[in-house]
């Protein structure tokens, strides 16, 4: 061999030796329950007012600082269970079987998924909270309940309940939060105890603080959040209304009690000396519950997730515009561990995105997402018939196909055990109308309103039936409340995103596309359930167990 070639190679094996010797990085996962893209961070790119200007989340915003902003970061199935099996698989949601509903799923074993990847690869994994619920066994791809660390307290879980409690007890808010906060360290530090000398590690926070329902006047009363604040900066389909604004600034101290979450954890990593070898990645698993355009609906309120992710050894400071789902971190954590992928997955890994050094679109191949729904809570009321939808997102267009425009979107406007839309309860039970909307100020808002000239477009919006068809053009309508489906000058745009999801979708094996098309329709996927309301309970620890 040549001097120069040998040289050449002795390099290669000092490279790949040290490398071998390197230490596997660690993972933090938070992962919050209905938290959408609600972050300080977002302001300077969201290009006009938004509830961002109002909300502050100074420890999801060093995050961004540090690594990587995503602007464009979206779920596969605006629903929890769902979203988070394809989260877990790298799979669309359709792809995993009784995981693709929520209400009567049960989990595929012989799926894989990540955190069990990389336990099997040496990883000492660890969760607290939520990972894959409601669903049977909880919690099957991160198996069960074994890795649990929660045993410090779950108060974290409902922040506004439990400090609003001890603020009445006598305790100041300051003192409420630290006690809450205390307990986030404690569950973290009782995993980390667990490992062995050495071993690399993933911790999932799965907070359910932000899924609904939360103590009204909150927002203000415990983080000083001024419900007038948000006039002006509403999205167009939410009324500018004081009922709404104070909900609205009521779900954003949930978010910001997450951040302060984040901020716990954080502080441990460098409290440790780990936080340079620790990947942190922070994330939500739909839009906001509760209102319009929101969870259950392919709108960008209901797909759009925060999304930021510190990568130790790459440049900080970066937005990115490229279009990415979080079925992309199923691969992106395997990469990270040094285990290789399953085959066919729709996830692809992100880690390309982040050892680039380079702001904007990155990859010009990521230029759309697909989003869909199938069952949620409330089909018991109508013989368990889900309300399928699928969208593909792109810069310029949101296309949504409703496959069932005859069935009501978020559910029947009536409760079990009735035969017709007679509104008989409406306005004292929004839990048994519209089932697939959470219960909530703003529902009730714009249930009471429906019969008002002035509101009743918000409330058909919410709740009306919709057409096969929507298109909505982002720049113009970056709320999407104008349908352009039917104006003959979009009818190319629409034809080509039509035929571009329909081969997505054939290609994936999508089954409401291929065969009958009527797949979910039927038994397991439309079994009866108990019904939600009922199943649920009034207290908030039932309603945390719910969707």
């Amino acid at each position: 061999m040549k001097p120069r070639f040998a040289w050449l190679a002795l390099m290669a094996f000092v490279v790949a030796a040290r490398s071998a010797d390197r230490p596997r990085l660690n993972i933090l996962f938070v992962f919050a329950d209905d938290w959408g893209r609600y972050a300080s961070a977002y302001r300077a790119v969201d290009g006009r007012p938004t509830v961002n200007d109002v909300i502050q989340t100074p420890h999801f915003d060093r995050i961004a600082r540090e690594g990587a902003l995503f602007k464009n970061a979206f779920v596969n199935a605006p629903s929890c269970t769902p979203c988070r099996s394809s989260l877990l698989s790298g799979r669309y949601f359709f792809q995993t079987g009784r995981g693709a509903i929520l209400q009567g799923a049960v989990w595929d074993s012989s799926i894989p998924t990540f955190p069990l990847l990389l336990r099997d690869s040496g990883y000492h994994i660890g969760k607290s909270f939520k990972v894959w619920s409601p669903g049977t066994p909880a919690d099957a791809g991160f198996g069960g309940q074994q890795y649990a660390y929660q045993k410090a307290g779950n108060a974290s879980n409902n922040f506004s309940e439990e400090a609003t409690k001890m603020v009445a007890a006598g305790r100041t808010v300051a003192a409420a939060r630290e006690s809450i906060l205390a307990e986030v360290k404690g569950n973290f530090d009782d995993f980390l105890a667990a490992r062995k000398p050495g071993q690399p590690w993933l911790y999932w926070m799965g907070t359910t603080t932000t899924h609904r329902t939360w103590i009204k006047g909150s927002g203000q009363a415990l983080w000083g959040i001024e419900p007038d604040a948000l006039k002006g900066k509403l999205p167009k389909f939410l009324p500018d209304e004081p009922e709404i604004r104070e909900d609205v600034a009521d779900y954003l101290g949930e978010c910001q009690a997450v951040d302060a979450y984040i901020g716990v954890l954080v502080k441990r990593l460098e409290e440790t000396g780990e936080l340079e070898n620790t990947v942190i990645v922070l994330s939500g698993d739909h839009g906001m519950p509760g209102v319009t355009s929101g969870k259950c609906n392919v709108y960008d309120h209901g797909t759009a997730v925060a999304l930021a992710i510190r990568f130790p050894g790459t440049k900080g400071g970066r937005v990115l515009t490229d279009f990415v789902r979080l079925p992309d971190l199923m691969p992106t954590f395997l990469e990270i561990g040094g285990v290789s992928a399953p085959d066919n997955l729709h996830g692809r890994s992100l880690v390309p995105l982040l050892r680039s050094d380079r702001d904007g679109f990155v990859d010009p191949t990521r230029d759309w997402i697909v989003a869909g729904r199938e069952r949620h809570v409330g089909m018991a009321r109508e013989g368990n018939l889900p309300y399928p939808m699928r969208a593909i997102r792109t810069p310029e267009f949101l296309y949504v196909r409703n496959f069932a425009p005859d069935r009501w979107p978020l559910g029947a406007p009536y409760a079990a055990g009735e035969t017709a839309p007679n509104m008989q309860n409406v306005d004292t039970d929004t839990r048994a109308a519209f089932p697939d909307m959470d219960a909530s100020p703003t529902k009730t808002w714009l249930v009471a309103h429906r019969n008002d000239p002035r509101w009743k477009w918000h409330y058909d919006l919410a709740f009306a039936k919709r057409p096969a068809e929507e298109l909505y053009e982002i720049t113009t309508d970056p709320d999407q409340v104008k349908n352009l489906a039917a104006d003959p000058a979009f009818a190319a745009q629409k034809r080509a995103l039509s035929e571009r999801l329909m081969k997505l979708l054939t290609d994936a094996k999508d089954p409401r596309v291929t065969g009958d098309g009527a797949e979910f329709d039927r038994s397991p996927f439309s079994d009866p359930e108990a019904d939600p309301a009922t199943k649920a309970g009034k207290g908030k620890k039932a309603k945390k167990a719910a969707p």
